[in-house]
């Protein structure tokens, strides 16, 4: 008998400590996922912040000649900006960037720390936790961390596209945009677009991240070094932009035709009907690739340095915490 408690004592020594191990590593991980989830937020919103504004004034012109049936040329382009600035001041080069911030930040923001968040599930799941995913899900997770940006934060983006095609009169706020879009024409019309935004952003998203994330993976097989210098990350996010917004742009001129089909004097109401309309006004090349020659220009630019602000915050907000730690 009292072998019998010596040996009950002896096994409640040893299962105690077990019992506690799990716990205290769960408690650790989760507040690491937590840690990340916040950085990942700052560090995207950041970065859409200050990739759009550096492009606003070239994104606002691109804007305007997907809704019109005007030619599109650089000459053209350079003429628009140059007419806005001398009627209407150098800051209306920057009109519905505030509108754009509004949208971008939260955009950004959930798209990116989505894209770390999805990277990490497929990790799991296909067995490649913390290491590069093989190039299938690396595909999905970029695909996925955009859907789930584009559902969270539409209306902001139609709210964005009306107010860069139209004078201060007509919309004065955002504010101003919501509430007539939603006494004259609906509610429902703050979705209208939505289809082939979806459409476009899996393409775009999905390529995007997939291009930044191979180069950066065969930079490190090449070169040895695990972090790429700032001005390699600009270069392999002008090259993701390029792919992924060529890829999805005559979706892109159809989501704008629909946003502002309400200050345009247009009904598109469907993808294929505006597709269609488009094609029979303009042509094929000339409606649905319009400005596409400025997107090669603009799309790089921003991209690149999206992708690069992105990093380049992550990497700072992870030196910071380390040194709090040591403190």
């Amino acid at each position: 008998m009292g072998n019998g408690i010596k040996e009950n004592q002896v096994g409640l020594k040893q299962t105690e400590p077990q019992a506690l191990v799990p716990s205290a590593t769960l408690q650790t991980e989760g507040t690491k996922d937590g840690k990340h989830v916040i950085h990942s937020l700052m560090s995207g919103a950041l970065a859409g912040a200050v990739a759009k504004t550096a492009v606003a004034p070239l994104d606002r012109t691109k804007i305007m000649f997907q809704v019109s049936s005007n030619r599109f040329s650089a000459k053209e382009a350079y003429r628009l900006i140059y007419r806005t600035y001398l009627n209407e001041g150098f800051f209306s080069l920057w009109r519905g960037n505030t509108a754009t911030m509004v949208r971008v930040i939260p955009y950004a923001a959930i798209q990116f720390c989505a894209h770390e968040q999805y990277k990490r599930i497929l990790g799991h799941y296909f067995g490649f936790h913390r290491k590069v995913l093989p190039p299938v899900p690396r595909l999905f997770a970029g695909s996925l961390a955009g859907i789930t940006a584009v559902a969270l934060t539409y209306p902001l983006d139609l709210v964005r596209a009306r107010m860069a095609v139209t004078r201060k009169d007509m919309y004065s706020n955002i504010l101003h945009v919501f509430i007539r879009i939603s006494r004259d024409e609906g509610q429902k019309i703050l979705y209208r677009g939505f289809a082939p935004t979806i459409l476009g952003v899996i393409p775009y998203a999905g390529l995007s991240f997939f291009t930044y994330e191979t180069l950066k993976k065969i930079h490190a097989d090449y070169t040895g070094r695990s972090q790429p210098y700032p001005l390699e990350r600009l270069l392999f996010g002008a090259c993701a932009g390029l792919i992924g917004q060529s890829s999805s742009y005559p979706l892109d001129v159809v989501r704008r035709r629909m946003q502002t089909a309400g200050v345009t004097g247009h009904a598109y109401s469907t993808i294929l009907g505006t597709m269609k309309e488009v094609i029979r006004e303009e042509g094929l090349v000339r409606g649905l690739y319009k400005g596409l020659s400025m997107n090669w220009v603009k799309g790089p630019i921003a991209v690149g340095i999206s992708f690069t602000t992105f990093d380049l915050v992550q990497i700072l907000l992870h030196k910071l915490q380390l040194h709090v730690q040591r403190q």
